[in-house]
């Protein structure tokens, strides 16, 4: 594995160097969520530098959250959990007050090209693009639709998958069928007027006040893997912030 670190730059710290060469390992997949990372001590032989040297570079990928410690067991592959983030932003309770986990679908998928996205993908702007237009609904009353913009070549086996196999939740699939983790996203909020597309989708009127949420999904080389706009209707945005 040493020769690893020659693909690595060589005016970086060595624990540095070693980092970004299991990071590289990371993201081709070499362990998945459910075995632990080789030991300190083998991880020191295979890159033939010291175990403190190893450490030190787990050490900066627990504290980017790539990775985490499990006491007792080793080092693992961290998976975040984004599951229902968006809806932290909008009411999930039914007239009960109690908690309804959404539900969703993909009402269209298309490719095409998009140069502003695909930019925003760290792609050639000419690139194809898969295009998911998707519902999220709770009790059956759309709650959200979002746009959403992938790499066709990356995740070209989502352009086949039958649209009822999708399921309620895309990152698990995205790693299950394409082998691509998503580990950290970015979000921006702003607020808008629902268009003809959007407001049908919603089951609301044109130009209703909506909530507009902005997301960009990185894997674990930090490039982007996932731009997605997130639409609801502003009545039901809520946001709630513990300022200490």
């Amino acid at each position: 594995m040493q020769d690893r670190l020659t693909e690595t730059d060589q005016r970086l710290p060595m624990y540095q160097r070693v980092k970004d060469a299991l990071t590289q390992r990371l993201a081709e997949g070499e362990w998945s969520r459910a075995e632990p990372l080789p030991s300190e001590t083998v991880l020191a032989a295979e890159y033939g530098v010291a175990i403190g040297t190893v450490r030190k570079a787990l050490e900066g990928l627990v504290a980017e959250g790539l990775l985490e410690r499990q006491q007792g067991r080793g080092t693992f592959l961290r998976r975040p959990s984004f599951g229902n983030a968006l809806f932290r932003f909008f009411r999930l309770s039914d007239g009960s007050g109690a908690i309804v986990p959404p539900r969703a679908r993909i009402l269209s998928r298309t490719i095409g090209q998009d140069e502003e996205r695909a930019r925003t993908l760290g792609l050639n702007p000419a690139a194809p693009l898969l295009v998911l237009f998707r519902e999220r609904s709770i009790q059956d009353r759309p709650a959200l639709v979002e746009e959403i913009a992938l790499d066709a070549a990356r995740f070209q086996p989502l352009s086949t998958l039958p649209l009822d196999a999708f399921g309620d939740l895309l990152y698990p699939l995205y790693e299950e069928v394409c082998g691509l983790l998503v580990v950290r996203a970015a979000e921006t909020i702003r607020f808008s007027q629902a268009t003809p597309p959007i407001a049908a989708a919603l089951n609301i009127p044109t130009g209703t006040a909506t909530a507009v949420i902005d997301r960009i999904a990185y894997g674990i080389d930090a490039r982007p893997l996932e731009w997605r706009r997130s639409h609801g209707e502003a009545a039901r945005f809520n946001y709630t912030i513990d300022l200490r």
